[in-house]
Order: C-alpha cells, then sequence, then structure tokens
C-alpha cells in the first residue's frame, strides 16, 4: 500500500514567455519550488525576453477549453489561477471552462499590459474579465494601473485610499477578496492592499531599486495558488506569497540586458 501524501495540485491558464521570466514558465517554477504539482493550459504562444514581447500568437479557444478538460477530469487541480487571455473569446472561454469544471480556488491575475510595457490584453476584454471572471474569482490579484482600470477608479488616486476604494468596488462586483499590488506607486515603500469584505490587511515593506521585476505579478498569483492548493486559508497563502516574491525580487539573478526575471529558487516560507 502506497502510503506516501498526496501531492498538491495546481493548474496555470496563462500564455507562454519563451524568456522564462513570467507566464507559464514563471508558473510552474513557482508551483514547483512551493512543492506543487503544476499542470498548464496554454492559452497563447510568445516571442518575448526582458527586452520585450515580440510576436503573440493566441491559442485558438476549443485548444484552451481542451486542455482544462483533460486536467480537470484526471489531476482534480485543487487551485488555479490565470494570467495572460490574451482576447474576450479566450476570456469567455475560460470562464465558461472554470464554471463547467468546478476547479479548485480560482486566482485571477488580470493580466493587461507586460513589464516592458507591451500589451497583453485587447482592450475590447477588460469588460469581459470583469464581468466573466471577476465573480469566479477566490482572489483577483492586479496591479494598481490594472485595478484603477477594472474598478472604474481614476489612475490619479495613485494611493493607498485609491487602493483601498478599487479593492472594495472588485470585491463589490463578486470577487471574494483583492490583492491591490502597489509596485506602481512611487516611494520608497512598496504597499500591498488586501480586502476580502470583513478584513482590510496592508503589506509594506522597503523597495528594492531594480530594473528586475520581469514576471512579478505571474509569480504571485502562482505562488497563491500554490498556497491554496497546500490548504492554506486565503490570507495566510497571500501573507505567504507577498513574503517570498518580495524576496524573489531582492535576490533577482540579473539575467537579461532589460527587465530581467525574478528569483524563482527563494526559500519558500516554513509552514
Amino acid at each position: 500500500m502506497d502510503s506516501r501524501k498526496p501531492l498538491p495540485v495546481a493548474l496555470t491558464i496563462a500564455g507562454s514567455d519563451s524568456g522564462g521570466g513570467a507566464g507559464i514558465q514563471a508558473d510552474l517554477k513557482t508551483f514547483h519550488q512551493w512543492g506543487v504539482y503544476g499542470t498548464s493550459a496554454l492559452t497563447a504562444v510568445t516571442a518575448q525576453n526582458t527586452l520585450g514581447v515580440q510576436e503573440i500568437h493566441p491559442v485558438p479557444p476549443p485548444i484552451i477549453a481542451a486542455q482544462i478538460r483533460s486536467v480537470s477530469e484526471d489531476l482534480a487541480p485543487r487551485a488555479v489561477k490565470s494570467g495572460m487571455l490574451a482576447t474576450a473569446e479566450i476570456v469567455t472561454c475560460v470562464a465558461a471552462a472554470v464554471r463547467r469544471h468546478r476547479v479548485g480556488a480560482y486566482v485571477l491575475d488580470p493580466v493587461m499590459v507586460a513589464t516592458s510595457g507591451d500589451r497583453l490584453l485587447e482592450r475590447d476584454a477588460v469588460a469581459a474579465v470583469r464581468d466573466q471572471l471577476l465573480p469566479l474569482a477566490a482572489i483577483v490579484t492586479p496591479n494598481w494601473p490594472e485595478a484603477a482600470l477594472l474598478a472604474g477608479v481614476q489612475a490619479t488616486e495613485a494611493n493607498l485610499r485609491g487602493m483601498v476604494r478599487a479593492a472594495r468596488v472588485l470585491v463589490e462586483a463578486g470577487a471574494g477578496a483583492a490583492l491591490v499590488k502597489g509596485g506602481h506607486l512611487e516611494g520608497d515603500e512598496v504597499v500591498d492592499l488586501y480586502w476580502d469584505g470583513e478584513v482590510e490587511r496592508v503589506y509594506r515593506g522597503p523597495r528594492t531599486r531594480t530594473r528586475h521585476t520581469h514576471g512579478t505579478g505571474c509569480t504571485l498569483s502562482a505562488a497563491i495558488a500554490a498556497g491554496l492548493a497546500r490548504g492554506a486559508g486565503l490570507e495566510e497563502a497571500v501573507g505567504g506569497a507577498v513574503g517570498w516574491v518580495r524576496a524573489a525580487i531582492a535576490g533577482a539573478p540579473g539575467l537579461g540586458g532589460g527587465r530581467g526575471p525574478v528569483d524563482h529558487f527563494a526559500d519558500v516560507p516554513s509552514t
């Protein structure tokens, strides 16, 4: 009889990054580091590196749906995250698949623009993310520009008060919780704001002055999904992921001539 403890499984639904710092590649590295078996459903193939995104080729929605079905029916992921979805058609496909297969806790990273500034979500897909995916999410993890756009908050409200307002709008729109990331804001301190309808938590830390921040959003949402797959509560998963990603930024290996990747080998917090 096999007495080994079952290995938790997580699913990432996202685009690829040929440079390895973001997307599916970053997610699978993160799952592995957190002791979680990673599975994937590819939404787009990109040609990119630390200097930017050179090409994007979306995957046909029926193939995306088939990937999610294959993983869900056999491997039963305990948590799932989505990242780059590219088009409104793909957003609709993913929303239908998440509902149909009742995958584990869903972490929505509303990827709109790459760290390099290249757009990764068509403009007409923003409403689809808000209307179709937010109500399915256990947590949504936008950076400040994404949060402002999704919540209809003025981008000029780039401060903690604006983050609080945006988080509340996102939860009222159906998300179980929101983590609004403040890395895009100015200052020597990085502030991330968590709100779940009852509990508000502010994560503060010194800013690491570095250009090597490629894939931080993907990595953070994957770490939250990994924590949930391992059985952590939502607040615990978020707190552990935030601390781990900040350490990963501080230890970035300095690869590439542009915005390099973070350190996916950073030590995971003990539980």
